[in-house]
This record gives structure tokens, C-alpha cells and sequence, in this order.
């Protein structure tokens, strides 16, 4: 019967390693790339164009994508059917002996030699396959025209390796094929099943959104704050859902973590009670990394830990207003509501929450002088919150919160706040982060703190410098304090007064860089980087007596001068310069805060995993039988006249086996030598 050419390209070894070689790809691609996200995820990291590629190959579920399943199936075919040709003759080829092998073919090996002996023929037979037993050989003897022949073979379990390696691959692409949900996929394809908008609530999604408990098999999430529970899983389908219903409910009592000293989590853990639906029945556990829960054939992994939350008592202050009255407010982590300061309408969505948040504190190496300029000062604008690369110091910083806030146009910027001070080239500084897409790096403002560690000094000195009776009554004073000898005329001091009136007004329309525009539009280029320096002379010497005019202002006394205050007035303008480009003009602090922790459990239903470790345990003994067994056969053919040949051969030329067949060489002359 004619071979039909397509079996055996599909039954051809070329065609399944070239399977394998695609799989193997594959694999590193979706180990590379965190499968099942959330696409909103992959589009922040990759960026539109690449995000659109990768999705038409499937790259964000590689392991459920069609084309992957696609070859799994034919790679199971052209396994099994290269099983099916080739295990009965291995099995044949097994217990084979080929006792039937003649004389020319025995002098053609390349392990040969001939022996002589005195003894009668069949004594010598027996003395021959006597010692091949003994060498742990099994043999078969039979006489071929006169001439009796010893056929002996050991390690033939070598081909079981081959037969082994071949059905656990079966067995790993079947059960990959098992978890890879198939029936849900034509499901999906037939529109039995929809999946939903990912902000729908629980409650709402439809049937056609829901899986039924007796799915064969799945992999979600579990989202589960402390004190509640949760009898559904969630599956990502692309940029939607999919809610799997659980055979039984889950309730987290409480969530541990612990931490190394640095303030990195060491251990994080949920202390659970599970209740069977069907029967009423709970018990506790506790699930731990490494440790899932695995009950009615599904497991419930930690995966990791969240918000589930956390109520918050934020304070709001206006950065670009000169009278303003701090607004108290609170609200909860996930939770979105309207917030109306300075006459502005703003939507103020609570998005996270860390308790614990470990950077690298590291003190900023100090700039070479005369590394920067200036105007190269006049420019500056909002930075990195870290401070040296070269050095590290890392250290739990505390709690910050992060959070959106859209204005009336619906524009959304996004905020990272920290409730605790941190120390920046020796000054204690409270660090505010802002971005304006998910993918940008936050850009920080830094508010430096008083001496009475809070910030009302920076507060008070912002306020006065957007004030403008306080700057001209701050301009007269820095006047006369700076022109005060006889030798000064009162022209110059009113001069000088209205120049520091001027430098400070500028400064609050829009801080450094609208000082440094005023420059590159009045003062020629030659003279700029002097008259720069000359400005930013008069802005610190008048926001110092800004500062020392609020203070008396407001019933406090006058501060001496020193280098750590003249620090802290310089911070303070480039905390307000910063605010300018802040994106809205309030600060929200963090005064307090009642943590509520949450676990992130992944819930799978695995059919195929216990092949698959059938099919790794097979790998294993198959790989290690390729190997290490070595397949051997010798020959004896006894002749009447006392000739005796010997003839070897191995599936593997070693010299392992040239010094195994001198060995037996020497035996069997040994045995045969009466």
C-alpha cells in the first residue's frame, strides 16, 4: 500500500523539533511578558504601536492563543503518530537477539576477536554463556550449520528511553492542552459567553458573563480585603472579564506580612476561613506563598497583597492663592467624589495606598562648583524624588498614597503623595509626585520643613510672596536693611525697593522661569548670566524679609539669620517656583489613616497538571535511560575445530566499551582456557 506523503511529514522527526523549536519561543515569550494582565498594563508599557502587534500575535495570553494551541495539536499528532510507527519495532528490536547473525557479518564489527580452546564444543558453550550470565548479560543459543552460536544482550531498556521521551511529550502537550480551556475558547468563538466591562459590578454581570463552577479549567484572580469574602474569581479576556463562579467561599480574616529591616516584605500570608456551598462545611487555613490552598481539585495561590480600603484624612492646601483656608475632607481608597478649592471644580479619585515604601535615601553627591549656572537655576523646574544613583541607602520612608484628580475638562493627573518627611542633602522635605500619563516617571515638589518640623513656615512664606501688599512692604524693608549707610541716598533706597518689589512680583506670576524669560527679554545675552546673578541676590534678601515681615504679621518673632534658615528660604522658592508646574494648585496632605489590607489570590483549575507531572516524571526516567543505559550485544560462535570469534557492538562508541570489551575478551579466554 503507497505511504501517504502528508503522514509522513506529519509523523517525521524534522517536522516535530521544528513544533518544538516554535513552543520553545513561544514559552520564552510568556515568560518574558506577564500573561493575563490587564491590557491597560500592556499599553502603558509598550505604547500604542507595539501594544496593537503584540496583541494581534496573541503575546498577552501566548499559552490560550489559538495559533499556540494550534501547534500543541499537531504536535501531539506528530508525536503520536511517530510513537505509533516506531514503538512496535523498538519493542521487536527489544527482544531481539539476532542470534542469526553469520560469520563474515561477526568479523566486520569493530570490536572482534578470536579465542582458541582445547574444549569439547559444547563444554565450551557452556562455560562461554556461564560467564555472560554472570556479567549480568541475558543470551540465547542456538547452532548454525555445526557452529554453536551464543547470541548475549544487556541494556536494552535504552530504547524504553526513546519510547519514554516521546510519550512525555505527548503527555505535556495534552495536558497543556487540558489548561489551555479549550471549551471556553469555542465558547467564546460561538458567543455563548460574553465578557464584561471590567469596572461592572459583581452584582450586575449577567449569566452570559459568568462561568459555572464545573469549568474544566481556568486561571483568575481573587481580590479579597480583610473581613470579606468572595465566592467568585475574576478571568482576563483581552480588555474584559470574564467571572468565574467557585464551588466554595473564600473569607480573609486577617493578612500578615512581615518585613526585613530595610522594610522589604520578608512573608506575607492570609489567615482564611473556606465554606463549602454545597455542604455547608468550613475550616480554616492559612495560605502562604509557596503554600496554595487546593480544595475540590482547585488551588488558591498568594499571590500578592493590596489596598483594600484604607480610610484616609487629607488636608488640602492652596499653593497659588495668598489667603486660603485649609480644607479637612476624608474618604476611602477606591472611592471618587467632587472636591471644590480656590473656586476650582476638580474630581478626586483615591486609586493606592503603601503603608511601606523603601527608597534609596542615599544624600544627593553635591555638584562640582560652577557645574551649574545661574540661569541654569532660573530654568529649573520640578525633579526626581531619589537622590544619588552612585549610592545606596535603602530605607522604609512610610506611608504614601497615590491619587487622581480631574479637572473640569476632564483631564486627569496623577499624584503620589508621602505623608512622612524625607531627608534630601541633609534637609527634611516632604516629597509630592505628579505625572500626567501612566507611563511618565513622577516629577516631584519638595516642601522643605520648619523648625517646628512642620510646614506651616513654608506656608506662611508662600502665602506672603503671593501677596501684594506683603511684597511692597517686604521690598521697603529689604531696602533698608540692604542700603542703610549714610553714604546711600533715599533715591537709591526706593530704587533698590522698587526693584525688589519688581523681582518678587515677577517670581509670583510664575516663579524661576518667568524670572528667567523677563531676563532673556530686557537684558542682552552677554549680560544675562551677571544680571541673573545679581536678581537672584535681590529675590532671596527680599523673600528672606518677606518671610521675617509674615512672621511679625502674624504675632511671631524675627528670626536671626543663619545657613540653615537661608537653606530653608531657598527651598521654599523652589518648592513655590515648582508649584507652578504642579498641574493643579492643591496640596493634599496626609494627617491620618485606618489601614484596611487586602490579598490578591490567583484561583486555577488545572485538569492537565497531573499529566503534565506524568509527563515530567517520564522525561526524567527517559532521558536519564538514554544516557546512562547503554545498549550492548555480544556474539559467540564456538566451532567444532576450537575456534572461537567473538564479536561486540554499542549504540554508543565510548571508550567505556573499548575497555569493557577487552574485559570480557580476557574472561572468555580465561574460561575457555581448561
Amino acid at each position: 500500500m503507497p505511504r501517504n506523503p502528508w503522514i509522513d511529514l506529519l509523523s517525521s522527526m524534522r517536522f516535530a523539533v521544528s513544533l518544538l523549536s516554535v513552543i520553545a519561543i513561544a514559552s520564552v515569550a510568556g515568560t518574558v511578558v506577564k500573561q493575563g494582565e490587564p491590557y491597560a498594563n500592556y499599553l502603558n508599557q509598550f505604547g500604542p504601536f507595539w501594544f496593537r502587534a503584540f496583541e494581534a500575535i496573541g503575546l498577552y495570553a501566548v499559552y490560550n492563543a489559538p495559533w499556540f494551541i494550534a501547534v500543541l495539536a499537531f504536535l501531539v499528532a506528530s508525536v503520536s503518530l511517530c510513537l505509533w510507527r516506531n514503538a512496535p519495532v523498538m519493542l521487536r528490536e527489544m527482544t531481539n537477539f539476532r542470534e542469526r547473525l553469520g560469520e563474515q557479518s561477526l568479523r566486520n564489527l569493530g570490536h572482534r576477536a578470536t579465542l582458541r580452546t582445547t574444549l569439547a564444543q559444547e563444554a565450551a558453550s557452556a562455560r562461554v554463556a556461564a560467564y555472560l550470565r554472570a556479567q549480568g548479560y541475558k543470551l540465547r543459543a542456538g547452532v548454525d550449520e555445526g557452529t554453536a552460536v551464543i547470541a548475549a544482550k544487556a541494556g536494552s531498556a535504552n530504547r524504553l528511553g526513546y519510547l519514554f521521551a516521546h510519550a512525555a511529550i505527548i503527555a505535556i502537550c495534552f495536558g497543556g492542552l487540558l489548561d489551555s480551556n479549550l471549551p471556553l475558547q469555542a465558547r467564546l468563538w460561538r458567543g455563548d459567553k460574553t465578557p464584561v466591562d471590567p469596572n461592572m459590578l459583581l452584582s450586575e454581570v449577567p449569566g452570559s458573563g459568568r462561568l459555572a463552577a464545573d469549568n474544566l479549567s481556568f486561571r483568575g484572580n481573587m481580590f479579597l480585603p480583610e473581613g470579606q469574602s468572595s465566592a467568585t474569581a475574576v478571568l482576563n479576556v483581552k480588555d474584559r472579564v470574564l467571572v468565574q463562579e467557585l464551588p466554595f467561599t473564600v473569607s480573609l480574616k486577617k493578612f500578615h506580612i512581615e518585613h526585613y529591616s530595610t522594610g522589604q516584605p520578608r512573608l506575607f500570608a492570609s489567615d482564611v476561613i473556606v465554606t463549602d456551598r454545597d455542604t455547608g462545611r468550613s475550616f480554616e487555613t492559612t495560605i502562604e506563598v509557596n503554600r496554595p490552598l487546593i480544595h475540590r481539585g482547585i488551588a488558591t495561590y498568594q499571590a500578592s497583597f493590596d489596598d483594600g480600603g484604607t480610610q484616609l484624612r487629607l488636608t488640602g492646601h492652596h499653593l497659588l492663592a495668598p489667603r486660603s483656608v485649609p480644607l479637612d475632607f476624608s474618604g476611602r481608597i477606591g472611592e471618587s467624589f467632587a472636591l471644590t478649592y480656590g473656586g476650582a471644580e476638580y474630581r478626586l479619585e483615591l486609586t493606592g495606598f503603601r503603608p511601606f515604601n523603601i527608597e534609596n535615601v542615599a544624600d544627593a553627591a553635591p555638584e562640582a562648583s560652577g557645574s551649574r549656572t545661574w540661569l541654569d537655576r532660573l530654568r529649573g523646574q520640578l525633579g526626581s524624588s531619589a537622590g544619588s544613583k552612585d549610592k545606596r541607602e535603602l530605607r522604609n520612608v512610610g506611608p504614601s498614597y497615590s491619587y487622581k484628580l480631574r479637572d473640569g475638562a476632564g483631564q486627569a493627573r496623577e499624584y503620589n503623595n508621602y505623608m512622612l518627611p524625607v531627608e534630601v542633602d541633609g534637609r527634611w522635605m516632604l516629597a509630592t509626585g505628579m505625572r500626567e500619563r501612566g507611563s511618565d516617571p513622577f516629577r516631584y515638589l519638595r516642601i522643605p520643613m520648619d523648625e517646628g518640623g512642620g510646614i506651616d513656615g513654608f506656608l506662611t512664606l508662600r502665602r506672603a510672596l503671593l501677596d501684594e501688599g506683603a511684597r511692597a512692604r517686604a521690598a521697603k524693608a529689604f531696602a533698608a536693611g540692604a542700603a542703610s549707610g549714610p553714604s546711600v541716598s533715599a533715591t537709591m533706597r526706593e530704587q533698590l525697593a522698587v526693584s525688589a518689589e519688581r523681582t518678587l512680583e515677577t517670581f509670583a506670576r510664575g516663579g524661576y522661569r518667568a524670572m528667567a524669560e523677563f531676563l532673556e527679554r530686557s537684558v542682552p545675552e552677554a549680560e544675562r548670566e551677571q544680571a541673573a546673578s545679581v536678581l537672584l541676590r535681590v529675590l532671596q534678601g527680599a523673600t528672606w524679609e518677606t518671610w521675617q515681615t509674615a512672621r511679625v504679621a502674624a504675632g511671631q518673632t524675627r528670626l536671626a539669620p543663619d545657613t540653615s534658615r537661608a537653606r530653608f528660604v531657598d527651598d521654599a522658592l523652589n518648592a513655590v517656583s515648582d508649584s507652578f508646574h504642579y498641574g493643579v494648585p492643591v496640596y493634599l496632605a496626609l494627617r491620618e489613616y485606618d489601614e484596611v489590607k487586602a490579598s490578591v489570590f490567583q484561583v486555577s483549575r488545572s485538569p492537565g497538571r497531573n499529566i503534565v507531572y506524568l509527563g515530567c516524571a517520564l522525561l526524567i526516567i527517559g532521558v536519564f535511560a538514554m544516557i546512562y543505559i547503554r545498549e550492548r550485544r555480544i556474539w559467540v560462535r564456538v566451532k567444532p575445530d576450537g575456534e572461537v570469534l567473538v564479536g561486540a557492538a554499542c549504540n554508543r562508541k565510548t571508550m567505556d566499551f573499548d575497555r569493557e570489551f577487552e574485559r570480557h575478551r580476557a574472561g572468555l579466554a580465561a574460561a575457555l582456557d581448561h
